[in-house]
């Protein structure tokens, strides 16, 4: 068994639930935290010095990265993240951490020495699937997400982040911007899944296993708080209701024809229902959108259009601004990853968030490798990629790490 396969095989029953076969892997719960002892286990397993950031990041590394930084020579770092949304896919975040171990193992195999340490990052809560900010882990360590406010963020059962951590055992007062971690990175490089099927389609990826991100789509989050009056179901006039379930319905129809108008993406995902009861009109509805697009001004124009509709102005929770890897980067792997017939691996923007791009919009050099999804499928227990495509996505970090490192 391929050290990939053995680590795959391990975290398989990690936070999976039984029914739907979908994981729940959320920041600081007993699964996150069995996570977060297995990636310990695999660093120290390889001689690595592990480690966690004032954000509760983990960071593993083959050498000493502050003696690397202040010797002009920061380190390659190549990662991803463990959490998961609800009944999320397998492949989301864990195909780039698992990989880049087994990189990491091939590379020794063959006697590679890199002339910069080499750092293995587990990012903590970048789905936000808790407490509705992604990317939290990187955010917070760039000051992109305040500390006041994340320590102040609650889950739906009213426990905010800080009481969550501390009750992980990680201390929440510490939080804000690890400048000393910062300074480690030279670059960052993450492997992910591909959440589309642009590489599986012929004519956008040309049939190959990897390919390179060009870009992340703007995007962002945002809650929309309806009002009603809440009222007996069975005996209240239809022209004497106040029903906020109403508003919802024109919010999420017009979600999709706001995004179909505006060339972008819309979705209508959590809703939460008060007082939630089959014969009772609701006194409140809370629901948050997530907008997408290729440009900034079409996805806004899509968030007043949901607005409108729902006679309601739309909070924003998070925003994620275009973010352009950097193109001598991009470039240069396209290039180390031809096929053998000297064709350039394909490069392709994306519309999903990543910490790649928090850590590319705080300057650090930054790119990201997508492995192909046959279905597309993400965010989802049918999401999928052929185990040949994951061997040529170690082998593709490999590569880079002997291109960059």
């Amino acid at each position: 068994m391929s050290s990939f396969d053995s680590m795959w095989s391990d975290l398989a029953p990690v936070g999976r639930d039984a029914g739907t076969g979908g994981y729940r892997r959320y920041a600081w719960t007993a699964a996150d935290a069995a996570l977060r002892e297995w990636f310990r286990g695999e660093g120290e397993q390889r001689g690595l010095d592990v480690d966690t950031d004032r954000a509760g990041n983990l960071w593993a590394w083959t050498a000493d990265p502050d003696a690397a930084a202040a010797a002009g020579q920061p380190g390659l770092v190549l990662g991803s993240h463990l959490d998961s949304v609800p009944d999320g896919g397998a492949f989301d975040g864990p195909l780039g951490v698992v990989s880049a171990f087994a990189a990491l193992d091939l590379l020794r195999a063959r006697g590679f020495a890199p002339r910069r340490p080499l750092g293995i990052a587990c990012f903590a809560d970048e789905e936000g699937a808790r407490f509705g900010i992604a990317c939290a882990g990187s955010r917070l360590l760039t000051g992109a997400l305040d500390a006041d406010r994340a320590r102040s963020l609650t889950d739906d059962e009213g426990t905010t982040m800080a009481e969550a951590m501390a009750a992980a055992g990680h201390d929440a007062a510490g939080l804000g911007p690890d400048h000393a971690a910062l300074r480690r990175i030279g670059t960052f490089l993450e492997l992910h899944v591909e959440q589309g099927r642009a590489l599986a389609d012929p004519t956008d990826g040309d049939g190959a296993a990897v390919g390179v991100a060009s870009s992340i789509w703007p995007h962002g989050r945002w809650r929309l708080d309806l009002r009603g009056r809440a009222d007996h179901a069975g005996t209240t006039r239809l022209a004497d209701r106040e029903d906020p379930m109403l508003a919802l319905a024109a919010a999420v129809l017009g979600a999709r024809a706001a995004a179909e108008r505006h060339g972008t993406v819309a979705t209508v995902g959590k809703v939460r229902v008060r007082p939630n009861g089959v014969n009772a009109i609701p006194s409140s509805v809370t629901a948050w959108l997530d907008a997408r697009g290729p440009r900034e001004e079409a996805v806004r124009a899509v968030v007043a259009d949901v607005g409108a509709a729902a006679g309601a102005a739309p909070v924003e929770e998070s925003w994620t601004a275009s973010t352009d890897f950097d193109a001598a980067l991009r470039d240069r792997l396209s290039a180390a990853l031809a096929d053998p017939d000297g064709r350039p691996a394909p490069v392709l923007p994306t519309g999903a968030g990543h910490d790649a791009g928090v850590l590319s919009a705080a300057g650090i050099p930054t790119a990201m490798l997508f492995v192909r999804n046959p279905t597309g499928v993400s965010h989802s227990p049918a999401e999928h990629a052929d185990p040949d495509d994951c061997s040529a996505g170690v082998e593709a970090l490999a590569r880079a790490v002997e291109a960059l490192a």
